[in-house]
């Protein structure tokens, strides 16, 4: 649908804004910000299989991460939103970081990124949040494809 917007239903909309709610804040390095749009009982699973759960346990897992590391901002693209039932959804994306002092894409640090989303008392909120390594082992073909397809948004 190359020149066409698309055209997403509300709850689809909501499960974006939600994600992008989330990557905002990661890229304002905002602990508060990126716990925000959570569940109380949200877990997060970050690129180095580390495990979190709780909306404050994500926020106090994410403070030391963004008050000692240069954390690279993600560019995002959002693949699918899948609604499993009225009342959840998976969303899956795809996810490059452009590292501090660079200005383009680092290969490295792709990720595959899924959220489940649940709708409670008629608001979303992130019940899971997981960020995976996208290195397609033994396909760098698949590496630069996806390289190419972030860098085109800078």
């Amino acid at each position: 649908m190359v020149g066409h917007a698309a055209v997403f239903s509300e709850d689809e909309k909501e499960v974006r804004s939600l994600y992008a709610t989330l990557i905002t804040g990661w890229n304002e390095r905002s602990a508060k910000g990126m716990a925000a749009p959570f569940a109380p009982d949200g877990s997060l699973i970050g690129f180095d299989g580390s495990q979190v759960a709780g909306r404050e346990g994500i926020e106090a897992h994410l403070l030391p991460i963004f008050a000692s590391h240069p954390t690279p901002p993600y560019v995002t693209i959002v693949r699918s939103v899948r609604f499993i039932g009225s009342n959840a959804a998976i969303l899956q994306a795809v996810a490059g970081m452009i590292p501090p002092g660079k200005t383009d894409i680092e290969p490295a640090l792709h990720a595959i990124q899924t959220v489940v989303a649940e709708k409670c008392d008629g608001e979303w909120r992130v019940v899971l949040f997981q960020t995976t390594p996208a290195q397609f082992h033994g396909r760098p073909e698949l590496v630069d494809e996806l390289t190419e397809e972030l860098r085109a948004l800078l």
